[in-house]
């Protein structure tokens, strides 16, 4: 069963500065909830249908993920239709920090301001050497949750 161990971090942007153009994500939800969702995710030029959800026992970085690639017609037919606005935007960057690959979201639109990173890990209990960018771990805090930024974006926090 396919399993995404995952910690995020706020990133501190005044250490931090892109490398390169990063690539541009869309993504909206048909469902979501506290425990499951299903997201459709316009990537570049891919698109991914993805079903998560989190155990009743779990810490809350371990969820259980099926990600599938659909046509980016389907995909844009999916965000139009069925998900609900506003949709969560964001530009990705990828960099490697003592072997782990670090995703970096610069959060646009409704969500614009906000910067976090995340690792995925091959254990909940894996230690990891942080960057220096890196700030407060927010890996449980449901509001930084991508479902959570669409429901409530982050512009409506200050």
């Amino acid at each position: 069963m396919p399993i995404e161990i995952e910690r995020k971090f706020l990133v501190n942007t005044s250490v931090w500065k892109p490398l390169g153009l990063g690539e541009a994500y869309r993504q909206g939800y048909i469902c979501s909830s506290n425990k499951r969702i299903v997201r459709v995710r316009i990537a570049g030029e891919r698109a991914f249908l993805c079903v998560k959800s989190v155990d009743d026992d779990s810490s809350g970085v371990v969820r259980r993920e099926f990600e599938y690639q659909i046509p980016v017609n389907d995909a844009e037919e999916l965000l139009e239709l069925y998900c609900k606005k506003p949709f969560v935007e964001k530009t990705r960057h990828k960099e490697t920090h003592n072997g782990k690959l670090w995703e970096i979201d610069v959060f646009h639109g409704e969500n614009d301001g906000l910067v976090v990173a995340e690792v995925e890990l091959a254990s909940e209990g894996e230690d990891i050497d942080l960057p220096s960018f890196v700030g407060r771990e927010v890996s449980t805090d449901q509001r930084y949750f991508n479902a959570s930024l669409q429901k409530n974006p982050f512009i409506k926090w200050r």
